[in-house]
């Protein structure tokens, strides 16, 4: 009888997963690539690739022009917008693109700004991304203040109860993420909206590193504002932003006065970048189609996103317990988030670590020379590497797993982590 782990392993389809990502195959100083940089930016299937490209053969013009190819680049666009609406379970002029989440953060920002006064508070998390903490804190300038939600440093996940008692009716917006692109921790998002509307306030919801690793409704949600980035998830380098459609129409974006003041694109800066945004689609219907081979008799491209996750996580939580597991057993190691198996679920695929004896940057450049992938350092989330006290040291070593990763991937690095440390 198969173990719970490997039939997890054989119900999900690796080999073709993999057969879709051509960067996969690269090699290292003779040794195979293991991206296990997921956080940091996913790879994409070819079928991006070919869809970046054919739009700059086919279609490359600026919109809204009386001509074929520009016709051409309005409809990919609005294919794009239906796209990420099907994904994040909206309409799709709630729908707005970005150079990155950072850029749409600040233009949101600016623009909630214009209602703050010096009574007015935002909440912010220790445990988020700093492009989930500046751009707010840069409201500072107009007289808000910011209060900051504490972390329970055991297993570094949010204190709710003291979120609770942070939102007060002062709030005007709660900003926090969907998954702690750090540590990995998956926040009580639903609380969260629910204790800010609770109290007349806003949700903001950063799901960059969530999007990845499970689905998400923002209508079952009930959050004012979710930003995620495409290249965190199998797509080209663009932000997204989704935004109630009451709250787009109300509050006014610093724009040109030539844009439109209809909504999406009145929050969208000037030309966007139409190559990328035809790599969007391409990159939902990837996960749509490995939902419809998860599930074959699934309709609807909303419903096979749905399938797919349902695919994706119990392998990925598979992948999880195998690496947490491995890393336990090396000598001088403290892992930062959850590591009880029992509460997975309340964690992504993504493990820091630091080892007594190593510095995250040497571990970082030796897996590296072996073709392991992984990252060093704060990663944007700068108020919890301080707030444990390791931003001097150099942050932490951070292995991050997709669905493209294999069990053989983990034991390989495990072994040679261990190697490393035992000198």
């Amino acid at each position: 009888m198969l173990s719970a782990e490997q039939d997890v392993t054989t119900t999900f389809d690796i080999a073709w997963v993999r057969a879709q990502f051509p960067s996969l195959s690269q090699t290292v100083n003779g040794h195979p690539a293991v991206f296990f940089d997921g956080p940091g930016g996913t790879q994409v299937p070819q079928r991006v690739i070919d869809a970046i490209s054919n739009y700059l053969k086919q279609s490359n013009a600026n919109t809204g022009g009386a001509y074929a190819t520009s016709r051409g680049t309005d409809a990919m666009i609005a294919e794009a917008r239906a796209a990420m609406a099907d994904f994040l379970g909206c309409d799709a002029d709630e729908i707005v693109f970005g150079p990155n989440m950072t850029t749409l953060t600040f233009a949101l920002s600016r623009a909630i700004g214009r209602q703050l006064g010096p009574d007015h508070e935002i909440v912010v998390t220790h445990l988020d991304h700093d492009a989930n903490i500046s751009p707010w804190r840069a409201l500072e300038e107009r007289g808000a203040n910011l209060r900051f939600v504490e972390i329970n440093e055991a297993d570094c996940t949010l204190d709710m109860a003291d979120m609770a008692r942070k939102i007060t009716g002062h709030t005007r917006l709660v900003a926090a993420g969907y998954a702690s692109n750090a540590v990995g921790t998956i926040n009580n998002v639903r609380e969260m909206v629910r204790l800010a509307h609770e109290a007349g306030a806003m949700a903001f919801i950063d799901a960059v590193h969530y999007a990845p690793h499970g689905p998400m409704d923002v209508r079952e949600l009930d959050c004012d504002f979710l930003v995620c980035s495409t290249y965190k998830f199998f797509g080209p380098h663009m932000g997204v932003l989704y935004g109630k459609r009451e709250h787009l129409k109300r509050l006014y974006p610093y724009k040109v006065r030539a844009n439109t003041d209809s909504i999406p694109n009145r929050w969208e800066w000037g030309t966007l970048n139409h190559e990328c945004i035809a790599g969007i689609t391409a990159c939902v219907e990837y996960l749509a189609d490995l939902g419809r081979r998860a599930k074959p008799p699934v309709t609807g491209r909303r419903a096979a996103l749905r399938a797919a996750y349902q695919a994706i996580q119990p392998y990925e939580r598979s992948l999880t317990e195998r690496m947490v597991r491995g890393l336990l057993q090396i000598p001088g190691l403290k892992l930062y988030s959850i590591s009880d198996p029992k509460l997975f679920a309340q964690r992504a695929p993504t493990v820091a670590v630091r080892i007594e004896g190593h510095t995250p940057l040497e571990l970082a450049t030796r897996l590296g020379e072996r073709g392991f992938f992984t990252w060093d350092g704060n990663y944007y989330a700068l108020n919890l590497t301080e707030r444990l006290d390791v931003e001097k040291s150099g942050g932490f070593l951070r292995i991050g797993l997709v669905h493209y990763n294999t069990a053989e991937e983990v034991d390989r690095f495990l072994m040679a982590l261990g190697e490393f440390v035992r000198g």
